[in-house]
């Protein structure tokens, strides 16, 4: 027998994330009587930012540009501009910079794109318009399905109408393909193509994974519509615009409270309980916007799961972990390319061979001897992050997971990071006046469901994708568990600060709790039994 309750809620949301704290907000809304349970002493999750050096210099923990957010009819549906929401660019968007100081860039503007992969074949810029017009054409159907619970029915039917049966099957096959499959198909200059892979790279795919170029593409058309964007004054901005929204509607938010158990009777879940003891029962729903084996293994228990369903969760698989620098500069990054000054979000310093090469040790299991670094210039993004005439920037790579490791380990590869930037950038080191280093275990310090760094929150292969994500199922928020919502990037559709995962279990709770509530429960019921049938 548990004791009573201190405290009973219509539904109980585990993490202020961007997730969670999205997931509580369109509760909210709903006019539910909503706790969010968040176990670091603030808001933020992945999107969190300080003055991790020194007053003056903001930097961000995590996440720094969101195109995903830019484009989410998510969040726009939450009007965070009116919660202190702005989001600020650089002059350029994305640059692809190679070991011989080369680069190819994407612009906001069509035509500096398109003048940009020229330089590397002239028949490259009137591709990248065909492959802009294709985005366009398909954009609202294609953004309209990915926001949209699985299966996304009626986003899907307009999308098919849109192409008709063999575009459709085309751009079926294009999802499957490796980004160096598809950069062959559609263009001739490595400029173009390395922009495809690159972006892949910021999921765990490499250019000849399968399902990489879907990722790339997105990227690519989605930094050219809306840029990658930052949040002006710091990453924290975002979710406190979340959490004073929530504030605002009658939600409650308790930090410093961690979670060690979703309190389950009878296939339901009842509420949770915290480290101190204390009960939350939840009339409605529970929502848990942490990582599917968080969930399943620590939280439920797996004795009160389906067995298939624990073989699942055994097998998931995490993206790479990561290791991350942060500085404070005295000024500006002082490319020898000075087209790279301009901006916000630069891959270096690989070449087609080279991408090839880091993604096959990471493969391997081997920390790449030569890396391959996504770097962020965020006071060239938004100025307010630090005094004029400085700089707060940070770069980032993945190493494998599993390994262990030392003070001096990290110093090694943070070293080889300053080291890239210093070849392209001949006096970098002499700007530094302050770093932070962060390795695989630090992120998941820091936030729990960044599991050895995995930023993801599990791999994008395409076997861990739609109703793959993330065990083979029904690809939705829903679980054996009745009343209990998976609410985290682990669940469709994805990683990035877009608040799909969160929105997507606050509408199936909602669902369970409508009008047609016990019905939608048998169907879901139903559907596992067949899906989870020992």
């Amino acid at each position: 027998m548990h004791p009573e309750p201190a405290d009973t809620v219509d539904a109980v949301v585990i993490g202020a994330g961007p997730n969670g704290l999205v997931a509580a907000n369109l509760l909210a809304d709903a006019g539910w009587d909503v706790l969010v349970l968040e176990a670091a002493d603030q808001v933020g999750g992945a999107a969190r930012s300080a003055e991790l050096m020194e007053p003056g210099f903001v930097n961000d923990l995590c996440s720094a540009f969101y195109p995903l957010g830019a484009a989410s009819p998510i969040l726009a549906g939450l009007d965070l501009s009116a919660y202190g929401l702005r989001w600020r660019h650089a002059p350029l968007v994305v640059a692809h910079l190679m070991p011989d100081d080369r680069c190819a860039a994407v612009s906001r503007s069509l035509d500096e794109t398109a003048a940009s992969v020229s330089a590397f074949d002239p028949g490259d810029g009137d591709r990248w318009r065909v492959e802009y017009g294709r985005w366009r054409h398909l954009r609202d159907d294609l953004v309209d399905a990915m926001f949209t619970p699985f299966p996304p029915v009626r986003p899907a039917a307009r999308l098919l109408r849109n192409l008709g049966v063999a575009e459709a099957m085309r751009f079926a096959r294009m999802v499957t393909m490796p980004s160096r499959a598809l950069g062959a198909e559609r263009f001739r200059g490595e400029g173009a193509r390395l922009l495809l892979e690159g972006n892949a790279l910021h999921t765990d795919l490499g250019p000849a994974h399968g399902g990489s170029a879907i990722f790339g593409w997105l990227l690519c058309m989605l930094a050219q519509e809306v840029g990658f964007p930052a949040v002006e004054g710091g990453a924290s901005v975002l979710t406190e615009a979340l959490a004073t929204r929530l504030r605002a509607a009658g939600g409650r938010i308790d930090c410093g409270r961690p979670v060690t158990s979703v309190l389950v009777a009878d296939g339901q879940a009842l509420g949770v309980a915290d480290e101190q003891g204390g009960l939350v029962r939840a009339r409605r729903a529970v929502l848990a916007a942490v990582p599917a084996p968080t969930l399943y293994e620590d939280l439920v228990g797996l004795h009160h799961l389906p067995v298939r369903l624990r073989q699942d969760i055994a097998a998931f698989h995490w993206d790479d972990a990561t290791v991350k620098v942060d500085w404070n500069l005295s000024g500006p990054i002082p490319w020898r390319n000075e087209q790279v000054r301009l901006a916000g979000t630069v891959h270096l310093d690989q070449d087609m061979l080279g991408l090839s090469q880091f993604s096959a040790e990471l493969t391997a299991g081997r920390v790449p001897a030569n890396p391959f670094a996504i770097l962020g210039q965020m006071t060239t993004t938004d100025p307010t992050r630090s005094p004029a005439g400085t700089e707060t920037a940070w770069a980032y790579t993945h190493v494998p997971r599993g390994l262990q490791w030392t003070d001096d380990a990290l110093r090694v590869v943070a070293s080889g990071l300053e080291d890239l930037v210093e070849r392209h950038a001949p006096g970098f080191r002499d700007l530094i006046r302050g770093r932070y280093v962060q390795g695989p275990m630090d992120f998941q310090r820091h936030n729990p469901n960044l599991v050895e760094g995995a930023i993801n929150a599990g791999s994008a292969a395409i076997h861990q994708q739609l109703f793959f994500r993330p065990v083979p199922g029904l690809g939705r928020p829903d679980t054996p568990v009745d009343r209990l919502y998976l609410a985290g990037a682990s669940a469709h559709p994805g990683g990035a600060v877009h608040g799909g995962p969160g929105a997507f279990a606050a509408r199936a709770a909602l669902a369970r709790n409508g009008v047609t509530g016990p019905v939608y429960a048998k169907v879901v019921q139903a559907l596992n039994r067949v899906v989870y049938a020992d």
